[in-house]
């Protein structure tokens, strides 16, 4: 098992799941990825599926952004006083932060987050397939300037996120990944890789951030 290093300010355990807990799913995955059905069927087993939405997000930023607030606000308008908390791998969880600043009540965990998707993405332009599915999608050129229009550079109360980061991360920066989010409770993995294909191992830590015992 990858060695990790875990970096806490404190009150990392939280004693139950949010009202609404958001999973975004990074670029070109899908609610079908292999973190998304984990993290799915763990909330069903542990009776709480109904508190968990996993969308499947459109290629457009802007677009997915404005979906899943209106869905936000749809829970908030009949019950203001709902906790939420907000998980994103890779794409989501630069969109995880993007919410959790927008809802300072909000708890989130990222899962090797994209900071800088507008750079990181630039050779991506064109079609391409969704993993996991048969779908495709366009990634056209102004979805750049749409992440970049939607950045968040400050952090709010950084004891409300826990950052999973994968020192092997063959996509994403590491040290950027850590810069990015001082702070913050950091479970720091000495190894593994961007997709973290040893999740199993790590996911109890995550679990009590997300109030699963």
């Amino acid at each position: 098992m990858t060695a990790i290093e875990l970096i806490s300010p404190g009150g990392l355990v939280r004693p139950n799941p949010a009202d609404l807990v958001v999973y975004l799913h990074g670029f070109r995955s899908s609610s079908r990825s292999v973190k998304a059905q984990k993290v799915i069927e763990d909330f069903a087993a542990a009776g709480f599926g109904s508190q968990l939405w996993v969308p499947d997000l459109p290629p457009s930023p802007a677009n997915a952004m404005q979906s899943i607030i209106e869905v936000i606000h749809a829970r908030l308008d009949s019950r203001p006083d709902a906790r939420l908390a907000f998980v994103g791998s890779s794409l989501g969880g630069y969109y995880a932060t993007v919410l959790g600043e927008r809802y300072p009540q909000a708890d989130v965990l990222l899962l090797n987050p994209a900071v800088h998707p507008y750079n990181d993405l630039t050779d991506q332009i064109g079609k391409k397939k969704v993993y996991f599915t048969e779908e495709e999608f366009e990634f056209v050129p102004a979805y750049l300037q749409e992440l970049r229009a939607m950045e968040q550079t400050g952090l709010t109360r950084p004891m409300r996120y826990f950052l999973v980061a994968a020192q092997g991360d063959e996509v994403l920066s590491y040290p950027t990944m850590l810069a990015r989010y001082p702070g913050a409770h950091q479970l720091r993995l000495l190894g593994s890789d961007h997709a973290i294909s040893d999740f199993d191992a790590h996911w109890p830590l995550m679990r009590l951030f997300l109030g699963l015992k």
